[in-house]
């Protein structure tokens, strides 16, 4: 069980910080939340303290990761199928994953296919999601700026140090 104060991630929304535990009741049952808030934004979550598992609520990066993850970037290889559906499917698989690797590869080949054919209103949608996720662990661990750490995330993504 996670406590007020501590920093955890959620795989579709990013990390941030448990502001409140609330106790709940729905159909004559008590329930009872981590009230969960990114740093950035005003996004607020409720997320059942029970289905923190099934969910794939995790703890913080260690900086060593983080830092491991930034110097692989230049390497991930990328997808670039053409079907449109599959990569959607594949994306959104590996953005749910929760795995930061997974999360950089959906933003590099998102990023790369933007920069070559353009992306769909779904595929921008999902590049700001997968970049919130990544960025949101990154600034929390690091201690940084946001808009600084995407910049310097956007151009370690663009590198060409396949």
């Amino acid at each position: 069980m996670y406590s007020v104060g501590d920093k955890i991630v959620h795989p579709m929304h990013g990390a941030g910080v448990i502001r409140d535990i609330v106790d709940e009741r729905m159909t004559g049952q008590c329930i009872r939340y981590y009230v969960f808030s990114l740093p950035v934004g005003e996004l607020v979550l409720k997320i059942p303290v029970e289905s923190c598992g099934k969910i794939g609520i995790r703890t913080l990066s260690s900086p060593e990761a983080i830092e491991q993850l930034i110097t692989m970037i230049p390497r991930l290889s990328v997808d670039m199928t053409t079907n449109w559906n599959q990569r959607y499917r594949e994306n959104m698989e590996r953005l749910k994953s929760g795995n930061l690797v997974e999360v950089a590869r959906v933003i590099k080949t998102l990023m790369l296919r933007d920069r070559s054919r353009g992306l769909s209103n779904g595929e921008r949608k999902m590049l700001h999601s997968a970049k919130q996720i990544l960025l949101s662990e990154v600034v929390l661990v690091e201690g940084t700026d946001y808009k600084e750490t995407e910049r310097r995330v956007d151009q370690i993504m663009l590198s060409d140090k396949e």
